[in-house]
């Protein structure tokens, strides 16, 4: 059981890794009318817009990965836990 809990943690952290990457290129095209500077396209970006899109999207992404292992682990302590109480 401790590993599908594990596995669980990794899935939710995918999905809300893929949830915060729409939510900041969203709030990113709404705050600065153009998309977000992914590499992807060919339009010009400058530097400076650049890096503050990576500064911003890293920080989604650190929390986002700190929120769901604290998540993980709360769930494994409070699993295992409920066992020793069986």
């Amino acid at each position: 059981m401790n590993l599908f809990i594990k596995l669980l943690g990794a899935g939710v952290s995918i999905g809300a890794g893929f949830i915060g990457t729409k939510v900041v290129n969203a709030v990113w095209e709404k705050s600065t009318g153009r998309k977000a500077p992914t590499g992807k396209d060919d339009t010009p970006t400058s530097l400076r817009s650049a890096l503050t899109f990576a500064l911003i999207s890293a920080s989604v992404s650190t929390i986002i990965q700190v929120l769901a292992n604290r998540g993980t682990q709360r769930a494994i302590t409070r699993f295992a836990k409920s066992q020793d109480i069986v």
